[in-house]
Parts: C-alpha cells; sequence; structure tokens
C-alpha cells in the first residue's frame, strides 16, 4: 500500500480509537440481541405486531406471523420533482414481490425530505438545503424506530439526501444494509454548450427563451442530471464503500437492465441477512479513506469534504481536512467529467466506469482492497461491469482498461499527479479548493478584494460593469451559521465572462459552491466563517490577497497589527432568518458546527461538543 494513504489511516484510526470504541461497543450489544432471535419483530407484542402488519396483503402477513423470514425496511426520497428520484415510485413495489418470491418481506418504513438544488440555486428555499441533510438523518431514525426490521433498503441519489441517509443508517449500523441508485438520465446537450448558453445570457446576449431552451435540452427527463456533480459523486463514494451494487450507478434509468439491478439489490440484501453481515461490518476507516481516494481520483464535488466528515462522525470516525489534503497528494485525477471536461456521467460509464477506476487504484496500491462490500469481502468484487443475459444480471470482469482515454485514463498516464481537490491555509483561515479544472494560469492570482454579502450584490455590479477588472470576489456571511450554508450557483456565469475577458478572477466565501463548478478559482468552505468572527469579517474592499493554489495558501496582505485593531464588519442577516420556512430552521443554525466539522448538528460520539 501506498505508504501516505496508509499514515492517513492509522491517523484517522488513532484519533478515532475512542468515539469508534463507543460506536461498537453500541453495534455489539445490538447484535447480540438480535442474534437472540430470528427476527427483530419476534420481540414485539401481539397488539405492536397487529398495527405493523395491518396494511399487508395475505401473504405478506402470513409470513410476518411466521416468523421465520425476514422484513425488510424501505427508506425512500421518493418524490417527482428531483428527476432522479422520480423513478422510486415503482422501486417499493418490485422490491417487495422480489423478496416475497423468495417468503421474504418488505415495507416502506419512511420517507424523507429530498430537494431539489438545481429548482431553488440563488432562490431563498436554498438556504435550507444543507440544513437537511440532518432533518434526511432523523427522518430515517424514526422511519427505522418501527423495529420490525431485519434489513433496510436505502433509495436515494442526490446532493444531501445520500449523505443523510447513511447518517441516519449508521445509528441502525447493526442490521445489514443496501443502497439502491436510479441511475442518469441520457445525455442531453452537452454541458459546453449549457454553460456557454449561461454565461450569454450572464451578458445580455440572449434572452430568457435561449436560456430556458437550453437548461431544458439538458435537464430533459427523470434520471440523475448527468454532469459529475454532487449526486454523481454520491454513487461513485457508495461504489467505494462498498454500499451499491458494482459499477452500477450509472446504468440508466427505466432500462430493462435498471430494473433488474434494483430486483438483485433485493437478492443481495437477503444474503447479507442471512449471512448476518451488517452495514458496521462495511462502513469503517478504510471504507472512508477509501470514498477520499475516490473523490480526487475522479475530481468529485467539494460537498463532501463536508458530508464525508458528518457521515464519519455518526459511527465514531474523526476525519479532517488534512486527510483529504494528504491523500489528494499521492492520489492522480483519473476522470475528466464536466464540469472538469466535456464528457458526462454516460461517457463515463461507456468507458468502462468504476470498474476501471477501481482496477486501476487497487493495482497502484491506493486504495484499501481489503475491506467488507455487499458482495463479498474486496473491493476488487468491484472490477466488473452488469449486463442482462437471457433475462438475468450477470457481472462480467471485462471493463478493466478504459474505453476513451480521454474520459478514464490510468495512473501511468493521469490528467493530473493529483487529486481533484486542495486544502488552502493562510491568516484568513482554512478552505478548500477544486482543483481538477483550473489552468494553470489561475493558480496563482494577487488582486485587491471587493467584498460583497451576498451573491445578488456581485451579480448587480457585473451588471453595471464594476467589474471588469483583476480581483477577488470576498463573498462572506454564507456560512452555515450565518444562512445554512447555500451553493452560490449565480457567482459563477458572471465571474466565468470576466475570466473569458482575460480578467484574473477568484472568489473566496464561507459558503459553498455547486457541485458542478470549479472553472473559477475558489476557496470555499472557509473557516471560521464570518459569524464566527472569522477574518473573512474584517476584509474590506480594496484589501490585497494572494491566491496560491500550488502551495495551498490564502494570505490577507493587511499588516498584522491593522488587523488585530480592525473591528468585525458585522452584516443584517434578518432578511436570511424567515420565509420559505427559514424559521424552522434557527436552532439547527443556532447549534451547527463549522464547515470542516461537517457542518452538523450531530455531536461525536463519546464527546461533549464535536
Amino acid at each position: 500500500m501506498n505508504k501516505i494513504i496508509l499514515e492517513v489511516t492509522q491517523n484517522i484510526i488513532e484519533r478515532s480509537k475512542k468515539s469508534r470504541e463507543i460506536y461498537l461497543n453500541r453495534i455489539a450489544n445490538a447484535k447480540t440481541k438480535a442474534k437472540e432471535r430470528k427476527v427483530t419483530r419476534s420481540t414485539l407484542g401481539c397488539s405492536n405486531l397487529a398495527h405493523a402488519i395491518a396494511p399487508l396483503n395475505k401473504e405478506e402477513k402470513s409470513s410476518m406471523i411466521n416468523m421465520q423470514k425476514p422484513n425488510m425496511a424501505i427508506i425512500t426520497a421518493y418524490n417527482d420533482m428531483l428527476s432522479a428520484h422520480e423513478p422510486y415510485s415503482t422501486y417499493p413495489a418490485l422490491l417487495k414481490r422480489t423478496l416475497l418470491e423468495n417468503g421474504a418481506t418488505a415495507q416502506v418504513a419512511g420517507a424523507v425530505p429530498a430537494m431539489c438544488d438545481g429548482v431553488t440555486q440563488s432562490q431563498p428555499g436554498m438556504e435550507l438545503s444543507l440544513l437537511s441533510r440532518d432533518n434526511i438523518a432523523m427522518g430515517t431514525a424514526i422511519g427505522m424506530s418501527h423495529n420490525v426490521y431485519d434489513g433496510a433498503f436505502y433509495l436515494g441519489v442526490c446532493d444531501k439526501i445520500v449523505p443523510g441517509l447513511l447518517i441516519g443508517a449508521l445509528s441502525f449500523g447493526h442490521l445489514p444494509a443496501i443502497f439502491v441508485p436510479s441511475g442518469p438520465m441520457p445525455s442531453g446537450i452537452s454541458n459546453s454548450q449549457k454553460a456557454k448558453v449561461r454565461q450569454e445570457f450572464a451578458q445580455g446576449k440572449v434572452d430568457e427563451t435561449a436560456l430556458l431552451k437550453a437548461e431544458s435540452e439538458s435537464y430533459h427527463s427523470c434520471g440523475t442530471c448527468t454532469f459529475f456533480g454532487t449526486a454523481n459523486s454520491n454513487q461513485m463514494l457508495l461504489e467505494m464503500m462498498g454500499l451499491q451494487l458494482p459499477n452500477a450507478s450509472f446504468v440508466n434509468t427505466n432500462t430493462p437492465l435498471r430494473e433488474k439491478l434494483t430486483q438483485k439489490s433485493a437478492e443481495v440484501l437477503q444474503k447479507l441477512v442471512n449471512d448476518e453481515i451488517s452495514l458496521s461490518d462495511i462502513v469503517n476507516e478504510k471504507s472512508f479513506v477509501n470514498a477520499i481516494i475516490g473523490l480526487m481520483a475522479t475530481g468529485g464535488s467539494t460537498n463532501h469534504t463536508i458530508h464525508l466528515i458528518a457521515m464519519a462522525k455518526a459511527c465514531g470516525i474523526v476525519l479532517t481536512w488534512d486527510d483529504f489534503d494528504m491523500i489528494s497528494k499521492v492520489t492522480p485525477l483519473l476522470c475528466r467529467m464536466y464540469p472538469n471536461g466535456s464528457a458526462d456521467v454516460n461517457h463515463f460509464r461507456d468507458a468502462g466506469g468504476m470498474s476501471v477506476v477501481i482496477k486501476e487504484l487497487i493495482e497502484a496500491k491506493i486504495a484499501h482492497n481489503d475491506v467488507q462490500t455487499v458482495v463479498g469481502f474486496g473491493l476488487d468484487n468491484f472490477i466488473v461491469e452488469p449486463s442482462l443475459e437471457n433475462n438475468e444480471v450477470i457481472f462480467k470482469d471485462t471493463a478493466r482498461v478504459s474505453r476513451d482515454e480521454t474520459v478514464i485514463s490510468s495512473v501511468e498516464k493521469p490528467f493530473s499527479k493529483e487529486g481533484g481537490l486542495k486544502l488552502l491555509s493562510g491568516n484568513i483561515g482554512r478552505s478548500v479548493i477544486k482543483t481538477s479544472a483550473l489552468k494553470n494560469e489561475y493558480l496563482f492570482i494577487e488582486a485587491p478584494a471587493i467584498v460583497f454579502e451576498t451573491q445578488e450584490q456581485l451579480q448587480k455590479a457585473f451588471k453595471a460593469g464594476e467589474l471588469e477588472k483583476d480581483f477577488i470576489a470576498v463573498v462572506r456571511y454564507q456560512g452555515p451559521k450565518s444562512n445554512g450554508m447555500p451553493e452560490l450557483h449565480g457567482l459563477m456565469p458572471p465571474l466565468g465572462v470576466l475570466q473569458d475577458k482575460g480578467f484574473k478572477v477568484a472568489i473566496v466565501t464561507d459558503g459553498r459552491m455547486s457541485g458542478a463548478s470549479g472553472k473559477v478559482p475558489s476557496a470555499i468552505h472557509l473557516t471560521p466563517e464570518a459569524s464566527s468572527n472569522g477574518i473573512i469579517a474584517k476584509i474590506k474592499t480594496g484589501d490585497m490577497i494572494k491566491f496560491d493554489v500550488k502551495n495551498g495558501n490564502i494570505e490577507l496582505l493587511v499588516d498584522e497589527e491593522e488587523l488585530e485593531k480592525r473591528e468585525i464588519i458585522k452584516a443584517n442577516l434578518e432578511a436570511n432568518m424567515h420565509g420559505f420556512g427559514r424559521e424552522l430552521f434557527s436552532s439547527i443554525r443556532a447549534n451547527i458546527s463549522s464547515a470542516e466539522k461537517g457542518a452538523s448538528i450531530f455531536e461525536l460520539i463519546g464527546e461533549e461538543k464535536a
């Protein structure tokens, strides 16, 4: 194994020892109790059980009363607002039917909220997006609390939904579990065409009719959006962690193979139950390290520098941004997908998909192979490709070498020697940056700051022609405590236009950027945030900032004595506190941790404060 990967893994194990021991002891106690009975529901009283089986058909009731076969929970994030989640409308019936053929049963244990960031970007509702993750985790726990389940299906794809589901699932880590994807939509117009029209609209060159036409030709059917943003990064992570069927994430929705893969998930979960392999047997320090490695190798979403930390914390594992940075330095960038290239996830799948990526990482001794997965011990179980033969799913050892080296390269010829994300540190604080889409000329910028407290202020200045120069946009009071840390999607088109005009521009913010961003250098998730009295709240327009990506440094070039004398510049956040349900989340904003701690309200096991 790569020495740095081993070092990072050991560091995580050592710093997590106390909290991990507490978690595993709790799980072990739950497992011991589970082994004392054939099925979980056998502990229920007659009235409890009668309530649980009341809505079932005769055959399902018979199986439940017999107490011999398992009953599975289905936690679904179905709605028909999210294109990726609309296909889930048919999944519960399909999973139930497949299990019933083997004498087992399943019930929809609960539904969790699933908002579409694509709909709420730049809207007030976007301020609930990150906060919804912990809400989803609690909703998952509520669904599972009925205590009649011997295993669980988790149905979710998009941004905060998968992290929330996994956080909730880990509270029930004594049970077997499998995640079930819905697959991407077919390719529409290219992502580069869509981005071009967005920038033309920002410049006033095209009207809303042209913009809507381009957007609708990109997002045109049910299924996951095809760019490699947070939703598809979720799917990659689940495979790297061994929680989803091998190389199955990017099989298109509403196809015969997709349907058979869903049925295969039911068969696999039943086998996990029979073999007594629980979620906690799969998820450990090595699986999280593999997830970070996959994030770096594919150039995935920056949002996972927050989500992975929160997910790990749920099972007593402590990750830091330093872990991400060390792993990035020894993980080659193997993939080019939008926003890091012109290809989409359908092209990625056709080039061999996760099978090729995992093969490259294992053979280079970068990824841990000695891990349990839903389909057996060893991550090399995922170096396969699903196909249909005689109407049955067959996993073939075919996708080992990239079929398109412009989309998936090799460790010998990577797109970059380092991964797609990097840690930046300096007197302003600590932040992360997505480097996989940055050209070399944008890796160093020294320019004056222009301070904004909303993305709308920047857009207004752009339209007024006030930004035709080199500058670094400081967009503050966008952190979790300020307004829930919405993605600042509206910054990209105007700054992209200025960059294309030859100006050197960059962003420093305590907010988030879209999983589809990356063209403009962006120091994001800055901590301490402005609402925690971070230095970002002292920056004034005209202050010089040095933005040095290669050396991982971001520095406010203001004399230290001068900085000490400056007062924090407060922002009026009253408008962000109410409307669109925001008032209901005030207690979460007040108690949420920093981005570097996972932007979570949940505390680390065994510690008073995360």
